[in-house]
């Protein structure tokens, strides 16, 4: 496969416009800074952040969260918030000064001038009306057309953005349309009105991969047409397809920022070199992508060889839903695997493939309806759930959202002795001692037991939530999108402390996932599923190297493969 990199032109063109005689920036951003009121005083969350944005250019914010980038975005279209205060040495829109604009002026100026893409559009969409009347609305709005001109181009619209049937979609609510089509429905009205600068915050996150590569080549289209882009992301894989110039931030300050094939071949900063060692891959498999990871496999046992045995076997399991006008849907066809004992099996497929219903049926959530599962050799599908219950201690589960599985009354001690059976554990003695030993496997301080799920950070988090899945000493663990809402360098964390924890401890890993670049990093074989089937199954070489069924071959085509390599060094 090809890799998409950084386009050289493109950058040499923004140099190129940057040099013209009297041609002024679109976008001006000169000393900002933003400060929220507290009850401990002001928080400085963005300082002192300066770049420029010319027309047919794309500037890409990226860091961490908390790293000030989205506030940026937001602050630059009057969208800060109350109790902000912002300070700019310069802040222009088209030469304008915006800086003390109203919220009115402002109304006047988003959608017209400025587009603004947000990361969900589950929540940037009105859940009560039609999407294709919030489109028209936008319209309205600032005075275009009539009403049946407005309902002709919100057509137009849905159909330029890639939605099929746009007639039907324009007529259903947001929760009627999958995560693809509102990002689309959500960019059509973020161009309804043709703004010259379009702001991006997130606007692939958590999207399929084919999915993904349709909305950047909208955005590259619109950069074609001459629009203005500022890219919000932590993911450099699409930095680095689309973007121009790049700004790095840290704790609210860019520490980093130059022409985007320069920085991304030649960064300055450890910080910079950290988020771009930190991006997953078929190139890393094998390695570690964090400096802290690096430590841990240099002390952990090597790699050792997937054993023979098999811990969990699936044979032509099959799930129907019923949906509620009577129609039925198989969610699962005939699927079968093998996971041998030590052995990562990845899971990929799109939004409705069929991977996570296949993993809750692995873990007797969900029953099948035909077909059977074995765990270490023993029947488990076909077992009524009282006698299910000897064998759960030897299958668990970490899901993508680890708060929305936890109480949140409970704190850390108490979430991880509710996942400690009596019988194993018997006294709080020895209760006490195998929590500590698992806050130290997953690399956590012991002062996190007194602390809330809703007080740590989302990598806490996810390794609290990998704590409490080794609590009994599984064999099996099946983990569900586990680092898909993570930044980069903590799913980078998170995917190390894995391959450490399987080394140690023999672990059997079936690992569901969208993201191709995880699954070829981290898997020892790979099942691609579409529509409920399994379309495909072999190594990763196979799957990513010799792709034989033409929708493997697309979803590896769509992969924004990040290469921080010169681009004479590619080409070479």
């Amino acid at each position: 496969m090809s890799a998409i990199t950084t386009d050289a032109a493109a950058s040499d063109l923004a140099a190129e416009i940057d040099n013209l005689a009297g041609f002024r920036p679109r976008l001006r951003v000169r000393d900002l800074s933003v400060a929220f009121q507290t009850t401990g005083g002001l928080r400085p969350i963005v300082q002192d952040v300066s770049f420029d944005l010319y027309p047919g250019q794309c500037v890409a914010i990226v860091g961490e969260s908390g790293s000030g980038k989205s506030v940026t975005a937001r602050t630059v279209v009057g969208l800060t918030g109350r109790g902000a205060r912002v300070s700019a040495g310069e802040l222009s829109l088209h030469g304008r000064d915006v800086s003390g604009l109203s919220d009115r002026q402002w109304q006047g100026i988003r959608g017209k001038e400025v587009g603004f893409i947000l990361q969900d559009a589950l929540v940037s969409l009105d859940p009560l009306r039609p999407v294709g009347a919030e489109i028209a609305e936008s319209l309205r709005l600032h005075g275009w057309g009539d009403a049946a001109a407005r309902s002709t181009k919100v057509i137009e619209l849905l159909t330029s953005v890639g939605v099929p049937k746009p007639e039907l979609r324009a007529r259903q609510r947001p929760d009627q349309l999958s995560g693809g089509l509102r990002q689309r429905a959500l960019i059509a009205s973020a161009l309804a009105l043709a703004p010259d600068v379009v702001i991006a915050d997130e606007p692939t996150t958590a999207l399929d991969v084919t999915v993904q590569a349709q909305v950047l080549e909208l955005l590259e289209e619109s950069k074609r047409r001459g629009a203005s882009i500022i890219l919000i992301s932590h993911d450099l894989s699409v930095v680095a397809q689309l973007a121009d110039h790049i700004l790095v931030m840290k704790d609210g300050r860019v520490v980093e920022q130059g022409a985007a094939a320069d920085l991304l071949a030649a960064p300055r900063e450890a910080y910079t070199r950290a988020l771009i060692a930190a991006v997953p891959s078929e190139d890393t498999r094998g390695g570690s992508l964090s400096p802290a990871g690096a430590a841990l496999l240099e002390a952990a046992p090597p790699a050792r060889e997937v054993h023979d045995e098999v811990v969990l076997s699936a044979r032509d399991v099959v799930k129907h839903f019923r949906s509620s006008d009577g129609s039925v849907t198989t969610a699962v066809d005939s699927v079968s695997f093998d996971l041998h004992r030590g052995e990562t099996l990845g899971i990929v497929g799109e939004s409705g493939s069929g991977k996570s219903t296949t993993g809750r049926i692995a873990l007797a959530l969900e029953q099948a309806d035909a077909g059977t599962v074995t765990l270490l050799g023993q029947p488990w599908s076909s077992l009524p759930e009282p006698r299910r219950r000897a064998l759960r201690s030897r299958i668990s589960v970490v899901s993508q959202d680890p708060l929305s599985s936890f109480d949140p009354r409970w704190n850390v001690e108490r979430i991880l002795v509710d996942a400690l059976q009596r019988g194993v554990f018997p006294s709080a003695s020895a209760r006490a001692e195998r929590i500590r030993e698992l806050l130290d496997q997953v690399g956590l301080p012991h002062a996190v037991l007194r602390r809330f799920p809703l007080r740590l950070s989302g990598g806490q988090r996810q390794r609290i939530a990998i704590a409490r899945a080794l609590a009994e000493a599984p064999d099996i663990i099946v983990l569900d999108e586990a680092v898909s809402a993570l930044d980069v360098t903590i799913q980078a964390q998170i995917l190390d402390l894995l391959v450490v924890l399987q080394r140690q401890h023999g672990l059997s890993y079936l690992f569901i996932s969208h993201d191709l670049g995880v699954i070829a990093h981290l898997s020892h074989r790979v099942l691609v599923m579409k529509d409920g089937v399994v379309v495909e199954s072999g190594t990763p070489d196979d799957i990513f190297h010799r792709p034989q069924e033409p929708y493997t071959r697309e979803l590896i085509a769509s992969i924004p493969v990040f290469d921080p390599r010169p681009a004479q060094e590619q080409n070479a």
